[in-house]
Formats: structure tokens, sequence, C-alpha cells
């Protein structure tokens, strides 16, 4: 097991700063870890079987991720737009859930596990370490149904929008009256007025030497081979 105090270092590194919602989120993450028997940070085949769900786009948010190591790409991390400083934690193996909630009563107690005379944020970075769990939150068991399409692995579906023609993933697309539709095209999307562009040097590639203008938009054995 990680110290608590390293855990918070590495996210704070991680994050870019130190704040209460660091250390809130790291504690959060090691209560979820600890109710499902898993070590901070997890080993491997504990990973394999963990997916965690964060339901706020705040800095709790990130250290819950680094102690946790979930990833988005991984599947491993599900991200809910709730605005709710909280958490859920599953193990895949046993069918266990618990749901994690930072309470608004420990905002309002912090002084009183904080040394006199700090700032509120101050107080909060002191008392966060070391209030009680049960100060700090709420707990809740909770059942989380998953679908063969949330898990981590390969993609398992691919359809194509009947409307824009984009490829949607693992079941997230919307049929209205017997039209297959990407999210976008059949509730709206968070952008508007879309239209392709093209721009100059559009044909760069990370692995093609500085300079290589000639045959730039050709892959390297294409060009080998014209210069024969």
């Amino acid at each position: 097991m990680t110290s608590f105090k390293e855990l918070l270092e590495g996210s704070v590194a991680a994050h870019g700063h130190l704040c209460p919602g660091q250390v809130v989120g790291v504690r959060m993450a090691i209560l979820g870890l600890r109710l499902l028997g898993y070590n901070a940070p997890p080993t491997l085949p504990q990973l394999k079987r963990l997916i965690v769900f964060v339901e706020m786009d705040r800095c709790t948010g990130d250290a819950v991720a680094h102690v946790t190591n979930v990833k988005l790409g991984r599947r491993s991390l599900k991200f809910m737009d709730y605005g709710i400083m909280a958490a859920t934690f599953v193990d895949l193996a046993a069918s266990r859930a618990f749901r994690i909630i930072s309470t608004e009563e420990s905002r309002e107690l912090a002084l009183l596990y904080a040394p006199p005379g700090l700032s509120k944020r101050e107080a909060q970075l002191q008392a966060y370490r070391v209030m009680p769990d049960s100060v700090m939150f709420r707990v809740q068991e909770v059942q989380v149904d998953l679908s063969e399409f949330d898990l981590p692995g390969p993609t398992r579906r691919k359809v194509t929008c009947g409307k824009c023609g984009q490829v949607v993933r693992d079941q997230r697309e919307v049929v209205q009256e017997g039209r297959i539709l990407c999210r976008p095209c059949a509730l709206g999307a968070y952008f508007s007025a879309p239209r392709d562009i093209a721009w100059p040097e559009m044909n760069w590639s990370p692995c093609l030497p500085e300079g290589d203008m000639g045959d730039r938009d050709k892959p390297k054995w294409q060009a080998a081979a014209g210069e024969r």
C-alpha cells in the first residue's frame, strides 16, 4: 500500500496544484478501494476488475482517477456529468459497488479539525487530512448494471449514422423512426455549424523528418519506390 502522503503528492503532481479537492479526491479513492478490499493504488489484477464512475469535472475527479489508475481509454473510468462530488467504485468480478459522496458538513466542520487562525482554504487543506471518513463522506452500497458494451476490451459493435455517415461504437447510437443515428444528429450536440476544412501542411506526420515536403503525402515505402 502506498501512503496517503505519497498518493497525494503524486496526484498533485499529475493535476498541477494542491487544493482541498485534491485531498478529498485522494481520501475518496482510498476509501472506495478499501471498501472493495483493493490496494491503493490497485494491483494489476485488481485494476482489471475495477470500474469507477466519477460524477464531477473538478479537481476531486482527477485525484480519484490518479489513485485508482482508471482511464477513459481503458474504459475503466466513466464520467457522469452530475455536478455532484461523488464517485462509485465497482468490482466487476464480485458484482459489488460503493458510491461515496463528499458531505457539505465536512466543509462546515473544517475549522474544528484545523489549527486556529487559518483561512478557509488552508483550514480545509489541513482538516481533510485528519477528518474521519464518517464525517467527510456518505457511503452507499449500490447496484450498477453494465452491459457488454460498457466493459473494457475491443469494440463490440459498430453502426453507421444514417444522416452524417459517422461510425458509432458500442451501442451509443439512437434509433428514431427505424433510422440509426449518432447522438449529435439525433439529440443535438455541444457544437454547432460544423464544416470540413483543409489547412496548410495538413499532410504532416510526426514520423516524417522535418522539412520532408515532396513526399509528405506518401507512405515512406512509396516515396522510396518512386526514387528507384
